[in-house]
């Protein structure tokens, strides 16, 4: 490696770490855990636009848009999986309560990122919304199908994992929990 090559990788790196830890600082309090490991990008990958994180009301979750610049023609596969949990109860034809079934489920939302030809790569938001009463209901057996299923409860978002893979590295380069 040349030393100009050396200094800029190494300016690159400075950026990148400035850049993130002034998002860190101004971004104010989050529920989510944000993780960037450098190695599992291309070398200089930095923040170009709009701010990496993710949000919920409760039942829906949503990651940010935001630009990544310093790529080269890497390419990425960004991934939103969120796990929501619903109690539904069985009850037989005298009207008892039988049986109690937790049930969880995954909603997955992924996109295919693509560099363009100045070395930036735009990450659309994700989102994923919880699956409806009726998705847990018809995911439910009750031991009779003459019992009727019925939802305890609400619906609610247990957990969400947000990850940015970039294609031919090892690792995540962001993985928000």
């Amino acid at each position: 490696m040349t030393r100009t090559t050396t200094k800029r990788t190494a300016r690159s790196v400075l950026v990148s770490i400035a850049a993130l830890f002034v998002m860190f600082v101004f971004a104010g309090p989050a529920s989510a855990a944000t993780t960037i490991n450098p190695s599992a990008a291309p070398s200089g990958t930095h923040l170009q636009t709009g701010s990496i994180g993710c949000a919920s009301d409760g039942l829906t979750v949503t990651c940010s848009t935001f630009e990544l610049a310093g790529v080269g023609n890497a390419n990425a596969v960004a991934t939103l999986n969120a796990t929501y949990s619903a109690t539904v109860t069985c009850t037989n034809k005298g009207g008892q309560l039988v049986e109690v079934k937790t049930q969880t489920t995954t909603s997955s939302s992924t996109g295919i990122l693509t560099s363009d030809k100045n070395g930036r790569l735009t990450v659309p938001a994700l989102t994923s919304t919880a699956p409806s009463t009726q998705s847990f209901l018809d995911q439910a057996t009750c031991p009779n199908g003459n019992w009727t299923k019925n939802l305890s409860g609400s619906v609610q978002l247990v957990s969400f994992t947000y990850t940015l893979h970039f294609v031919g590295f090892t690792g995540n380069y962001i993985t928000i929990t």
